[in-house]
């Protein structure tokens, strides 16, 4: 069934020797429902969060924290790597989103408009790894989302790998006060500090 957790509890046997599971909680692999269609029929969207719902639809990995730096990232690993980032520079991450590895414009711009439909965020933080996406992709999807969703907020994009310097192109060129950062150690230490001054 794929589950990545099945807790029974209480779990009782009878006099006559019958066991009979009084309670149990089930959560399924998201990426094994497509072997499973029958347990799409059993998901219950009133008992999630509604803003991790919004962002399952979207095709995002979003987790709600409790900080003031949202982040979006391309990798789980990334996604952790730029969390801890932050919080080693004394600041505290709003999320964690990963966009994967398929970022069209319409899944940076509802990431973006999820990070700042929350009011505790002062400062956006964006980490890409251009590999598989390659950054200017990545750069011209974030430029539209920016338009889209007029930017609030104090963003910082730091990206390496493939189509690095094109990428990097299209922010300068955009016209929008994106803040560029050339390591992960650099991008969080300007989030902190701006995310201070607010």
């Amino acid at each position: 069934m794929d589950c990545s957790l099945l807790e029974i509890n209480p779990l009782i046997v009878t006099a006559d020797k019958k066991v009979y599971p009084l309670d149990v909680k089930m959560t399924f692999d998201d990426n094994a429902l497509l072997r499973h269609p029958e347990l799409e029929e059993l998901h219950d969207p009133e008992q999630e969060d509604p803003t991790e719902l919004r962002a399952h639809k979207a095709g995002l990995q979003y987790i709600q924290l409790n900080g003031n730096i949202a982040c979006l990232v391309n990798g789980a690993g990334l996604a952790m790597a730029t969390m801890d980032t932050i919080k080693l520079f004394g600041g505290e991450p709003d999320n964690f989103l990963d966009i994967g590895g398929g970022a069209s414009p319409e899944k940076v711009t509802a990431a973006f408009e999820i990070m700042l439909a929350q009011p505790e965020v002062k400062v956006i933080l964006v980490n890409i790894f251009g590999g598989i996406m390659k950054c200017d992709v990545i750069a011209e999807g974030i430029v539209e989302a920016c338009r889209h969703v007029k930017l609030t907020v104090p963003l910082i994009v730091r990206m390496k790998g493939t189509h690095e310097k094109e990428g990097k192109e299209i922010l300068k060129n955009s016209g929008l006060p994106i803040i560029s950062a050339e390591s992960l150690g650099d991008a969080a230490k300007k989030a902190v500090e701006l995310a201070a001054e607010k």
